[in-house]
């Protein structure tokens, strides 16, 4: 479960243009994710600056990474993309968890590794 220190470092990295614009890249890409080149040519991003923002996302749990042959492949962290919208929303809307639930449900479809097909 996230807590506060962690919720506010996510929300800080995602308060700055390009990284947002990198995590919606991440998401809509799904697990197979996208190569570091490709990445910062969506963004429209030098390669020094986007593997700044790519640290801090990180740091924040919102992507992650894995090495294939020689490129480095991003990806969102739907894990702690869900662990955030939690977060946000554990304490809605006086403890109604129908309110909530579909959000997280469908967040939820999307944590499956590289190369399923089942993401949304």
């Amino acid at each position: 479960m996230m807590g506060e220190r962690q919720a506010v470092a996510a929300f800080a990295a995602l308060g700055q243009d390009h990284r947002l614009r990198i995590v919606r890249a991440l998401v809509t890409a799904g697990p197979d994710g996208l190569a570091a080149g490709v990445l910062a040519g969506e963004i429209g991003v030098s390669g020094t600056n986007l593997s700044f923002h790519l640290k801090e996302l990180s740091h924040a749990g919102l992507i992650q990474s894995r090495r294939e042959g020689r490129s480095v492949i991003y990806s969102a962290a739907f894990q702690g993309l869900s662990d955030l919208i939690q977060f946000l929303m554990r304490d809605c809307c006086q403890g109604r968890p129908e309110v909530w639930t579909p959000a997280i449900e469908a967040l939820a479809a999307c944590l499956c590794t590289p190369g399923d097909t089942a993401h949304a």
